[in-house]
């Protein structure tokens, strides 16, 4: 099987380092945007930027430039890019004949607060550009550093066209990854996208040290929330409490790796935001999605309070403590 990654990140680089190592012998290719990374990743046969020390399979192939002809010739195109680049990317990609799969996480961002105006999920992307493309999400609990490594994982590939979960499953599902096919789509890709906002608000849980009562409280109301957005947007409710749902809040909100939740933490310490995001070296998801969660539910008429306070945070509206204040003052209620 010829696979294209395209992206050199640490996903994408992981992503594409499993792959490689598949035991049914894929083709691989990483394809990066930089020619400097690219010629890095050449000569020291690693991605020292994103993942130092992990060394690229032998098989693993590196490629920058027109990736057109590249596409062209695959069996499945992995885009692994951040949201902000996805629509770009499938424009680009809008004739490809081979199945295409995204990995992020989010919702696109729009400027300003127009009335009417919200950002899109990634499958609505494609919809609104390369609606002709065979395409899907690969998502779940996961960590780039950790696939790179081997380590056991279960992902998720979600599409609404069967030969996309087919192409992800024959792709990725190895003796150390595990891959559901999942028909729900908008489920996956908004479980994927609140999760980070959450991880934010538990980063800053654990920050201000308020107890693993207080993580535990965020978590089971943060998986409401996602829930009722979802639902509100056509989701399975059933999808929440499986990987995409449930296990990616789960290990974002607890991991140490997750970026988000290392947002929330320098947050609780004093930090600005400008000085947290800097700080990363990598995007942080949840930061450029969270006010796009809030405007699309607002819309909807879905109650979110926890990411309303991240998004008041973020925003400075509110300081920390006054974060957990007003979600600790807020009128009680039936938890249903």
């Amino acid at each position: 099987m010829k696979i294209l990654v395209l992206g050199a990140g640490a996903w994408g680089s992981a992503v594409a380092m499993s792959a490689a190592q598949h035991p049914a012998g894929h083709a691989v290719t990483l394809w990066a945007r930089d020619a400097a990374q690219w010629a890095a990743m050449q000569a020291g046969r690693e991605n020292a930027r994103y993942l130092p020390g992990m060394a690229f399979p032998p098989t693993l192939a590196l490629a920058t430039g027109d990736f057109a002809a590249l596409a062209a010739a695959a069996d499945l195109v992995i885009v692994a890019t951040p949201m902000s680049a996805l629509r770009g990317m499938l424009q680009a990609l809008h004739a490809c004949p081979a199945p295409v799969a995204w990995l992020c996480k989010g919702f696109e961002s729009v400027a300003g607060d127009a009335p009417g105006g919200f950002g899109l999920l990634a499958h609505e992307v494609r919809t609104a550009v390369a609606p002709q493309l065979q395409a899907g999400a690969l998502s779940g609990p996961s960590f780039a550093q950790e696939v790179a490594r081997g380590q056991p994982t279960a992902l998720v590939a979600a599409s609404g066209h069967a030969s996309v979960r087919d192409a992800l499953v024959a792709a990725f599902h190895s003796p150390s990854v595990r891959v559901y096919a999942n028909e729900d789509i908008v489920g996956v890709e908004v479980g994927g996208a609140v999760k980070n906002v959450l991880s934010i608000a538990t980063g800053l849980c654990d920050g201000l040290e308020l107890g693993l009562n207080a993580r535990a409280a965020l978590i089971t109301r943060g998986l409401a929330e996602m829930t009722r957005l979802g639902l509100a947007l056509g989701a399975r409710a059933d999808t929440f409490m499986g990987l995409s749902g449930l296990g990616d809040l789960v290990l974002t909100a607890t991991g140490d790796l997750s970026r988000n939740r290392r947002v929330g933490l320098l947050l609780a310490q004093g930090q600005t935001l400008a000085q947290a995001v800097e700080s990363l070296g990598h995007v942080a998801e949840g930061v450029y999605s969270a006010r796009t969660v809030a405007q699309r539910a607002r819309l909807l008429g879905v109650d979110m309070p926890i990411t309303d306070a991240v998004v008041a945070l973020l925003d400075g509206r509110l300081q920390p403590a006054e974060a957990v204040a007003q979600l600790m003052g807020r009128d009680p209620r039936g938890e249903a």
